[in-house]
């Protein structure tokens, strides 16, 4: 034992009781000669106190420690699995934020797919309307020059050397009437 060690162990003067004083009858083992043995050697050794502690197992090693150790053991995975869950919910948050991004992009190049389908219908648009007012325009250009074209036939003289042949006149003029109607 090293000298240090010596200061922590305290011995029984002569004087003092042993502690087979302690025992009661009822108390003793069944084998009287081991516990004298026993008590012979350590009839002067007086285990030391611990300081402060309400418990003297927790001196020797016992419970309390290892109680302390499993406290500290179930922190410790409380602590990882906190951890882990905290990993875990950065790791979800990131894919999540991922997918809200790539879902953005889409919609995103659906916004410009959509304008650019815009723009050519507009365009399309443009062109028909273009196209239904010339073709309106020419309907009432049409319709000048038909009128025109039947005042020019009522006006006609009737005396006319054209109209020689009867048969011939009404057969000309009812068809050309026909016709620009």
């Amino acid at each position: 034992m090293l000298p240090e060690e010596l200061a922590g162990i305290h011995f029984l003067s002569q004087g003092q009781e042993s502690p087979t004083t302690h025992f009661l009858p009822h108390e003793t083992p069944c084998f009287p000669s081991a516990i004298n043995r026993i008590m012979t050697v350590n009839d002067y050794f007086i285990p030391p106190t611990c300081p402060n502690s309400y418990n003297s197992s927790s001196c020797f090693g016992g419970s309390s420690s290892t109680s302390d150790e499993a406290d500290e053991q179930q922190t410790r995975i409380v602590d990882e699995r906190k951890q882990r869950r905290m990993i875990s919910n950065r790791e979800s948050a990131r894919r999540s934020r991922m997918r809200k991004q790539r879902h953005l992009d889409e919609l995103w190049s659906q916004v410009l797919r959509l304008r650019t389908d815009n723009h050519s219908l507009l365009d399309k648009l443009n062109h028909v309307t273009d196209c239904h007012d010339r073709a309106l325009e020419e309907i009432d250009r049409l319709k000048q020059e038909a009128s025109a074209l039947r005042q020019m036939l009522t006006d006609l003289p009737i005396g006319s050397p054209y109209n020689n042949s009867p048969s011939s006149d009404q057969s000309i003029i009812p068809t050309s009437v026909d016709l620009l109607l």
